[in-house]
């Protein structure tokens, strides 16, 4: 599993038009590529009858699954833009599909370059960008004496609650970000004279909302 990786907040709708040409971009996460075409096939069933809906998404850790397509476009002059967006953008697990309504005026294959590219980038921009860090949850119980210090340390670092329970002692839930976990044993340990009792639990994606 990566530390981090940067994808898009979830799903939006953008149009702009260019030479009497309607652009909307269609953005969503896909984190499969059967989620990727279902998506695609969603937005040509409901623009069946716009002149074209291109495509690209990258799917995967290592972005194993890249593909575009150009939709009856000249080839290379929408799909691959796209998907270069994407790159630039370096997002992963993420769809786009751009519908074009004919507005009779040709654009030319570099003015359908930018078109396409420009639709993407700020449907992307729409949707929003999140970063998802890969991060443990630790449990940690401890003696209700210790609990004012422990918070107030836990304000200041880079470890954040989850939740406190008041209990026979307290039990909180704690953030530590992957590679961090025998910084914060230690820290934790060091913070409370080794009177806590420190549990790692499982492990997820916490996501941040970037701007980029």
């Amino acid at each position: 599993m990566l530390k981090e990786y940067y994808t898009v907040k979830g799903e939006a709708v953008h149009e702009i038009d260019i030479q009497k040409s309607r652009f909307i971009a269609h953005v969503k996460r896909a984190e499969s590529e059967e989620e990727a075409l279902h998506f695609i096939a969603s937005v040509k069933k409901k623009h069946r009858d716009a002149n074209h809906n291109c495509s690209a998404y990258m799917i995967g850790e290592q972005n194993l699954i890249q593909k575009a397509a150009d939709d009856g476009e000249p080839a290379g002059t929408a799909g691959v833009p796209m998907l270069e967006v994407l790159k630039k953008k370096d997002l992963k697990d993420t769809a786009v599909v751009v519908t074009r309504y004919f507005g009779g005026i040709k654009l030319g294959a570099g003015g359908l370059i930018r078109a396409y590219s420009k639709a993407a980038s700020e449907g992307i921009n729409a949707c929003g960008i999140v970063k998802r860090t890969l991060t443990a949850i630790f449990h940690v119980k401890l003696d209700y004496t210790w609990l004012g210090k422990v918070e107030n340390a836990l304000h200041h670092s880079p470890y954040e609650i989850k939740e406190i329970r008041y209990l026979a002692q307290v039990e909180l839930d704690i953030y530590v970000k992957e590679g961090e976990q025998h910084a914060f044993e230690t820290w934790i340990s060091d913070l409370t004279n080794g009177q806590a009792d420190v549990a790692e639990g499982e492990k997820l994606y916490l996501e941040t909302d970037v701007a980029r």
